[in-house]
């Protein structure tokens, strides 16, 4: 059962509600949160704000009657009460021996002189304090400032009260208007994006719907396009994809064709010797060799297909430290057993790349065995390798035929040889996948493989493959059908140490001879 999912529509709605919601809430929430901190600093300032007037005032501070300094702090609260007035949302009151003495002359939110529990612990409080207490008009903050008068021992604090909550009901009041615009904004953000949304994804779903209706039987529908948008663009793209995939389809057809004809041969000739075979010993003998050649025939065709088919795997190459100097010397020697010919390795690179040594042989082997096949006894074949601007270059070159340039590109093709097509005599030794193999070796490296005229006459054939160094690289990604090391840099000694040259051997020559 199908799991069903959101729309591409409902995400995108989602995910703007989403971001319009954070960047309307972001800011109400750090309005009020720096208010809140900065209206808690401006209330602890008038705080001291007040104990320095009361300092200032005690100083210079006279009874009106007689002139002299106050006798007692109890006194000097109330005129300092009577001459400097709170704020809005402020108030003071004096505490004398545990007891609320005089209030300061405003309409206060609430009386807090008159709460015993609120002046027994403003009465305990050891010298200048600040603090905060819960009342009916909410949270307020206080500050507690002992007075003394000299020759005075009564316990006289005057208390400054600021009614925090009643302050911050302009900010309360902003935080909500926030809320309810913002809320406002969110739904028409919300609507709006799901009509922007619905003409945006319109010409997706045109797309979907009319790939809905193109299916394996019918490749050749193509989508209209129309404007130069991102959706042309995806239309585009889609009807690339159909193009590689109606070559895909069709190269897939032949090659099954292909692989069906050249298995319906020997499989036909085995049957009819079968049925036509003698009961005389001699016969017999001749039959079974036949058979098991056509038997080793048919074995040699389905290896090479599943080759070709595993070069599409991930797996199929395996990178390793390769030098090309060694790799090309035991080519040469493994070749050696596929004809008698004139053996000989040409240029080699002392140099040590990152590659899967064993497909290269493996490829570097199925142009020996082609070489072989288009020489004479006696004739040359040479094997080398190059590193050259990035590059690493292997090469087997034969004095044969050569290859015409019309089929230069053709004979990589599966079961196709150079000016025809794949013999259907059984006896052909050649079936077509031997160069195609190569190219798809060279292809999983990264590189590619070609054909061209080898000075003398003949032809070369080349497999050309990116160099990686394994001072370069330390780690490999593999991707399907194409494999490509990550690269990172290294340090200048580790990369002396590995490019330092080998000491040369007397049978690297280029003349030797096998």
């Amino acid at each position: 059962m199908r799991r069903r999912t959101l729309s591409a529509r409902s995400r995108i709605v989602g995910w703007m509600l989403l971001l319009v919601g954070a960047a309307l809430a972001a800011p109400t929430f750090g309005i009020t949160v720096v208010w809140q901190a900065q209206l808690d600093k401006q209330v602890d300032e008038q705080l001291r704000r007040e104990a320095d007037k009361l300092r200032r005032f005690a100083k210079t501070a006279r009874e009106p009657a007689t002139g002299r300094p106050f006798p007692d702090a109890a006194s000097l609260l109330t005129a300092f009460m009577t001459v400097n007035l709170p704020s809005r949302d402020e108030t003071f009151f004096s505490i004398v021996d545990g007891r609320a003495d005089r209030r300061s002359p405003n309409q206060a939110p609430t009386r807090l002189d008159r709460d015993e529990a609120v002046i027994a612990r403003l009465s305990q409080v050891h010298g200048t304090q600040i603090g905060w207490l819960d009342s009916r008009a909410g949270k307020v903050r206080y500050g507690v400032i002992p007075v003394r008068v000299t020759g005075d021992r009564h316990d006289v604090r005057l208390v400054v009260v600021e009614f925090r909550d009643r302050q911050q009901r302009e900010e309360r009041r902003v935080g909500k208007m926030l809320l309810v615009t913002g809320g406002g904004a969110l739904v028409c953000a919300g609507l709006a994006s799901w009509l922007v949304a619905g003409r945006v994804l319109a010409p997706i779903r045109l797309v979907r719907q009319t790939a809905e209706q193109i299916g394996e039987s019918d490749l050749t529908r193509r989508l209209t396009v129309s404007g130069t948008d991102d959706v042309a663009a995806l239309a585009h793209t889609f009807n690339h994809m159909l193009d590689r995939l109606e070559g895909a389809f069709t190269t897939q057809r032949r090659f099954l064709d292909e692989v069906a004809h050249e298995l319906r041969t020997p499989i036909t000739v085995v049957r009819g010797h079968l049925e036509l075979m003698d009961e005389g010993e001699k016969a017999r003998a001749e039959t079974q060799a036949l058979l098991v050649d056509e038997l080793d025939r048919m074995s040699r065709i389905v290896e090479d297909l599943l080759l070709l088919a595993k070069a599409e795997r991930p797996d199929f190459l395996h990178f390793g430290e390769t030098n090309l100097t060694d790799l090309v010397v035991d080519v040469v020697a493994k070749a050696r057993a596929l004809g008698d010919r004139y053996w000989r390795v040409a240029a080699v690179a002392e140099e040590t790349v990152l590659v899967d040594g064993q497909r290269l042989t493996q490829g570097l082997i199925q142009l020996a065995a082609n070489a072989v096949r288009h020489t004479r006894d006696g004739d040359l074949i040479e094997m080398g390798s190059e590193v050259r601007e990035g590059r690493v270059l292997l090469w087997v070159r034969d004095t044969g035929s050569g290859v015409g340039p019309e089929d230069r590109e053709r004979i990589f093709g599966r079961f196709a040889q150079a000016g025809r097509v794949v013999s259907r005599d059984p006896s052909t030794t050649g079936i077509g996948l031997g160069l195609a193999i190569v190219r798809e070796i060279a292809q999983a490296h990264g590189g590619t493989a070609w054909v061209e005229d080898a000075e003398g006459g003949g032809a070369r054939f080349v497999i050309d493959l990116p160099a990686h160094f394994p001072w370069q690289n330390a780690h490999f990604a593999w991707q399907r059908g194409h494999h490509e090391p990550r690269t990172h840099s290294g340090g200048r000694g580790q990369d002396r140490r590995l490019r330092r040259k080998r000491p040369a051997r007397q049978w690297f020559r280029h003349d030797r001879r096998w």
